[in-house]
C-alpha cells in the first residue's frame, strides 16, 4: 500500500480517538427479529429487563476496559462517503468544466489528491486495504476467488462455511441437532474495530468485505460478498415462452405456450437443509388488459411491462417450523405474444434474515421496518442479466437507481442520528454503471457492434452529476468539528480485449490438457495436472503447481523462483497481434514483492494488464480457448483490474 494510503488510515484513527459515550441504538426492529411467539416474547422481556437492570454495571465495566487515547481528538465526527470506482480523469475534467460544483467546493477548501490503489486493483482487495490500512499480504484478500489446492477448484476468498446444519424430524416439526456456520476470512483489524476499542461509535454501511459481520461498538450493514438466498453471488431467473436461453449465470425457465391463458410455473428457492432438494413456490401469471397479475405466496401483484415491481416477499417452507424468507423484484420484458419476465436474484430478506447480514443482527430488521425493505446481496445490481441481454440498458439503469435510492435512505438516516463518531457508506452505483456503459466513451469498442451508441451515452456522466448532488446533500451535515472524506477504491478504463492466461500457459508449455479434451471444461476440468507447471485462476492470478502444496503438484520448490521468472519474462510486454500493442505492463512476484504473513495465501504471480485489456471471460471461467486474445463484446465494457 502506498504511503499516502497509510497516512490516510492513520489520520482517520488519530482524528477520532477520544473518550466518547457509547451510543445505544434502540428501534422497533430490535423486537421484530425475536418476538415470534409468546414464549420468545417472555424471553425477550426478561432479557431486556436484565439488560436495563445491569446497564450501570456493564457501562462501568466497559469504561474500565476501554483503551485511553494519548492525545485530544481534532474532530468529534467523521463522515466518509465511498464512491466505488470513481475515475479521477473523468472527475477532474468535469470539475474543471464546472459540472461537479460540490466536488470542486470540497477540493478548494480542503484537499484533493489521487490515491494509489491496491495491487491488484479489485474492489475486495482495495476496500480491505481501506478497512485495515494494510496490503493483501496482511489482510489475505487477493481476489474475489482463491483456489483449493486439494481440488484446484475456486473458493470464495472472503468467507467460508463450516459444519452443516442437521435436523431431527418429529412429525411435522424439525429440531436442529447440529449447527453450521460462517467464517470471516479477511485478516487484520478494521479501523472501526480499533475505534470501538477506544469507545468511538461507528456506523458502517455496505463497505465491501464485511460479511459475515463482525461485532464491535457500532452498527454495520454488510456489503460485497453477502450472498443471495440461494447462496450464490446473484442468480437471476428468466421466464420465457420463446425458444431461447442464457449462456451462464441465470436460471432459465421455459414456459408452455397456452394461447394467453394463465401460466402455471414455480419459483426456485434455496436448497432444503433437511434433504438438499430445491425448495419451490407455486407461481401463477395471468395477463389481461396489458397487465400481468402474479399470484404467489397467497398474494396478488399487478405488473406493467418494463416497470419493476416493489420488492416482493417470497417464503419457502422446508418444514412446519422451518421457513426461509427472501425478497425479489419482478420485471416483465414482453407482455404480448411470447411472455417474458425477469426476476432479480432473490435477496436475503432483511426483515427476516436467514443469516446475519448486520451487526448487531437486529439492525437490518430495524432499517427494514423503519425505511422499507431493501436489497441485501453484495452485488445487488444485476450486471449479468444485462450481459446476457435478459434486460436492456434501460432496465439495468432503472434497477441500479432503485438500489441507489435504498442506500440514500440508509445514509441520510445514519447522518441524522450522528452525534459523535464515524459514519461510512459505500455507494456501488458508480462502479456498476461504469462497468456497463463505458463502451459509450470509445467509438471503436467491440461491444458497440450492432448496438445503439446514442440513447444512453450520457448515463455515465449523469451518474457523476448525481454523485455530486449526493455530496452536496452530505455536506449539509458538516459542522466545524466534522471531517469529511470522499474517496473511491480504484479508477476505470476501457476493456476492449480479453487475454486467456491459461491459453498462453498452454501454448508455452506450462499447462497441458488431458488427451481428447478441448479445454472447454469449466474451472480447469480439462487440465492434466500430472503435466502442468502453472495455471491461472481468478481475474489475474497465476499459481504454480508445486509438489507438496497442490494435490498433484509437480514443480519442485527449488525450481519455483526460476520458473516464475520465466513466466514473468514471457508475459511482460506480451503483444496483442490485432493491434501490435503490449497488453501486459507488469507481473508481480507475490513472495518477493509482498512482506506480510499471508502472502503465500495468494497467487504466486499477479498480472498487471495494460489499459484496454483484462482476463478474458472464458479464462475467468477456467476455460482454455484455442486463441489467447479475444474481443470483449459484452455490455460489461469497462474495468479496472
Amino acid at each position: 500500500m502506498s504511503s499516502r494510503n497509510r497516512i490516510f488510515i492513520a489520520a482517520l484513527v488519530i482524528t477520532t480517538l477520544a473518550p466518547a459515550a457509547a451510543h445505544a441504538y434502540i428501534g422497533p426492529g430490535a423486537g421484530f427479529a425475536l418476538v415470534s411467539s409468546f414464549l420468545t416474547f417472555l424471553i425477550a422481556f426478561f432479557t431486556a429487563f436484565f439488560a436495563i437492570f445491569t446497564l450501570p454495571i456493564r457501562m462501568l465495566w466497559k469504561s474500565l476496559r476501554r483503551k485511553k487515547p494519548e492525545g485530544k481528538a481534532r474532530v468529534r465526527n467523521v463522515i466518509m462517503l465511498g464512491l466505488d470506482g470513481l475515475e479521477p480523469t473523468i472527475t477532474e475534467k468535469m470539475m474543471a468544466d464546472g459540472e461537479l460544483p460540490n466536488f470542486s467546493k470540497l477540493a478548494e477548501r480542503g484537499m484533493y489528491s489521487r490515491l494509489g490503489t491496491s495491487n491488484p486493483a479489485m474492489s475486495p482487495v482495495a476496500w480491505s486495504c481501506f478497512s485495515t490500512g494494510s496490503d493483501p499480504s496482511y489482510h489475505g484478500i487477493f481476489d474475489f476467488l482463491k483456489r483449493d489446492p486439494r481440488t484446484y477448484l475456486p473458493l470464495m476468498s472472503t468467507s467460508a462455511t463450516y459444519g452443516r446444519a442437521k435436523f431431527l424430524k418429529l412429525g411435522p416439526f424439525s429440531i436442529p441437532t447440529k449447527k453450521g456456520g460462517l467464517r470471516f476470512l479477511r485478516k487484520s483489524i478494521s479501523f472501526w474495530k480499533i475505534l470501538s476499542d477506544y469507545g468511538v461509535f461507528s456506523t458502517v454501511l455496505r463497505v465491501p468485505i464485511t460479511f459475515p459481520p463482525e461485532k464491535f461498538n457500532g452498527l454495520l450493514i454488510a456489503g460485497m460478498d453477502v450472498p443471495d438466498l440461494r447462496g450464490t453471488m446473484g442468480t437471476f431467473t428468466y421466464y420465457t415462452q420463446a425458444d431461447e436461453a442464457a449462456e451462464i449465470g441465470g436460471n432459465v425457465v421455459t414456459l408452455k405456450k397456452n394461447g394467453g391463458g394463465p401460466i402455471h410455473t414455480t419459483i426456485e428457492g434455496p436448497a432444503s437443509p433437511i434433504n438438499g432438494q430445491t425448495l419451490e413456490l407455486p407461481l401463477v401469471i395471468t395477463r389481461s388488459n396489458g397487465e400481468a397479475v402474479l399470484d404467489v405466496n397467497g398474494e396478488k401483484h399487478t405488473l406493467k411491462e418494463r416497470v419493476y415491481s416493489p420488492l416482493i416477499r417470497l417464503t419457502f417452507k422446508a418444514a412446519t417450523n422451518l421457513k426461509f424468507s427472501g425478497i425479489a423484484r419482478f420485471y416483465v420484458t414482453q407482455m404480448n405474444g411470447d411472455f417474458k419476465m425477469y426476476v432479480t436474484p432473490i435477496q436475503i430478506d432483511p426483515d427476516r434474515p436467514v443469516m446475519p447480514i448486520s451487526s448487531p443482527p437486529f439492525y437490518a430488521t430495524y432499517l427494514s421496518k423503519l425505511l422499507g425493505p431493501f436489497t441485501t446481496a453484495g452485488l445487488a445490481e444485476d450486471t449479468w442479466a444485462l450481459n446476457e441481454k435478459i434486460i436492456d440498458e434501460q432496465g439495468f439503469l432503472d434497477q441500479t437507481y432503485l438500489i441507489y435510492e435504498e442506500r440514500r435512505k440508509h445514509w441520510f438516516h445514519s447522518l441524522d442520528k450522528l452525534r459523535r463518531g464515524v459514519v461510512i457508506c459505500v455507494f456501488d452505483i458508480s462502479d456498476r454503471l461504469q462497468h456497463m456503459t463505458f463502451r459509450y466513451l470509445d467509438e471503436d469498442h467491440p461491444a458497440n457492434a450492432g448496438k445503439d451508441t446514442v440513447k444512453h451515452k450520457d448515463a455515465l456522466f449523469d451518474m457523476y452529476r448525481e454523485m455530486d448532488k449526493l455530496l452536496g446533500e452530505t455536506l449539509a451535515y458538516e459542522r466545524k468539528d466534522t471531517a469529511v472524506f470522499v474517496m473511491s477504491d480504484h479508477g476505470f478504463k476501457t476493456f476492449k480485449r480479453g487475454i486467456n492466461l491459461n491459453s498462453w500457459l498452454r501454448d508455452n508449455g506450462y499447462l497441458t490438457l488431458k488427451d481428447g479434451t478441448d479445454g472447454k471444461g469449466e474451472y480447469l476440468a480439462d487440465v492434466d495436472w500430472s503435466k502442468t507447471k502453472a495455471y491461472g485462476l481468478g481475474l489475474g492470478g497465476i499459481y504454480l503447481n508445486i509438489a507438496g502444496r497442490e494435490r498433484h503438484g509437480i514443480v519442485d520448490s527449488k525450481d519455483r523462483e526460476a520458473l516464475k521468472q520465466e513466466i514473468i519474462d514471457g508475459l511482460v510486454g506480451l503483444i496483442d497481434p490485432k493491434n501490435g500493442q503490449p497488453s501486459i505492463n507488469a507481473v508481480t512476484n507475490t513472495e518477493q514483492d509482498f512482506k506480510g504473513p499471508y502472502r503465500k495465501d495468494g497467487p504466486d504471480m499477479l498480472v498487471g494488464f495494460a489499459e484496454g485489456w483484462r482476463v478474458s471471460w472464458d479464462c475467468a471461467r477456467g476455460l482454455t480457448t484455442p486463441e489467447i486474445f479475444e474481443d470483449n463484446v459484452k455490455a460489461w465494457s469497462g474495468d479496472h483490474c
